[in-house]
């Protein structure tokens, strides 16, 4: 984030952090309790690191940490991840048709289990199939990295990966197997250029945020504020960056993170004959002389 950016985003959750100074006590600014939550977000270091380097209490950080999370994502979700209307779901459905060349698709849709410390007296709702204890992360990216919506919270054991995408009418996904036909190996290559979108902003995400690379120390509910804190930055810092529009490099698409966990696996792929006769007619038409691309046969031989 750019010191433009900081002043920016200040700017606008300025009023909502300000606290009052009274008698009893000196307030502790707007700006340094933004970059406090900011350094949290960014470096993962932990609430006693922070408060010594910036001389305040350990309770203090804790607070300002929940408080700040809040008020960035009340005051920027309107702004920069509103639901979109109906102009701004065909414009994002022209984005993937100009840039990942696939025709219909208004977002590509994946999980994340975000790790946390074992909550007390959670029992196993917070123990996922990978042996952690996490909440789970769900999000719709545009073609341009961009989240569009999120859902941020369920339990970790909620999600246990072999049916939390089936192929449905309106949610594809690749043909199963290795014994694959010419057009159904073309057809999960276009799929997977387009679902690549939210694979990498996952990546830019845990790259931007180092607390990702770790453990969360927190409660489920502050690790909740906080992952939405970090994806509406996520929005923010894209809009206001001239980097946004480097859409072709894929650098940070598999960023390794040790505090995110994929919820996606192959499961079974059994669905409904209409969602099935969906993905033959996109096989069949990537394929023919009006779908096809040139570059794609090469991609998948």
């Amino acid at each position: 984030m750019s010191r433009g950016q900081f002043d920016n985003l200040l700017s606008i959750v300025g009023p909502s952090i300000t606290k009052m100074i009274t008698n009893y006590r000196e307030s502790i600014g707007p700006a340094e309790r933004l970059s406090i939550c900011l350094r949290f977000l960014a470096t993962g270091d932990s609430y006693r690191t922070i408060a010594f380097s910036y001389r305040v209490g350990f309770s203090t950080v804790v607070g300002i940490v929940k408080e700040v999370c809040e008020a960035i994502w009340s005051c920027l979700v309107g702004e920069f991840m509103p639901f979109p209307e109906m102009e701004e779901w065909k414009a994002i459905a022209e984005d993937f048709q100009k840039l990942w060349n696939f025709p219909n698709c208004v977002g590509a849709i994946d999980g994340k289990h975000v790790t946390i410390q074992a909550p007390a007296n959670s029992g196993s709702q917070f123990h996922n199939y990978k042996g952690s204890f996490s909440i789970v992360l769900l999000a719709v990216v545009d073609a341009r990295y961009r989240f569009r919506m999120i859902d941020v919270g369920a339990y970790g054991k909620s999600s246990g990966g072999d049916e939390a995408f089936p192929l449905q009418k309106n949610m594809m996904r690749p043909f199963p197997g290795h014994n694959l036909s010419p057009e159904q190996r073309v057809f999960n290559y276009r799929l997977s250029r387009a679902r690549r979108m939210v694979e990498c902003a996952f990546g830019i995400l845990a790259s931007q945020w180092q607390l990702y690379r770790r453990v969360l120390g927190v409660s489920p509910e502050v690790a909740e504020v906080v992952v939405k804190a970090t994806c509406i930055l996520h929005n923010f810092i894209r809009w206001h960056s001239a980097d946004e529009e480097d859409l072709s490099s894929t650098a940070l698409c598999t960023e390794p993170s040790a505090g995110m966990q994929g919820i996606t696996q192959v499961g079974s792929n059994n669905a409904s004959r209409e969602a099935l006769a969906v993905r033959e007619k996109f096989a069949t038409y990537f394929s023919s002389s009006a779908g096809e691309v040139s570059w794609q046969h090469v991609a998948v031989s």
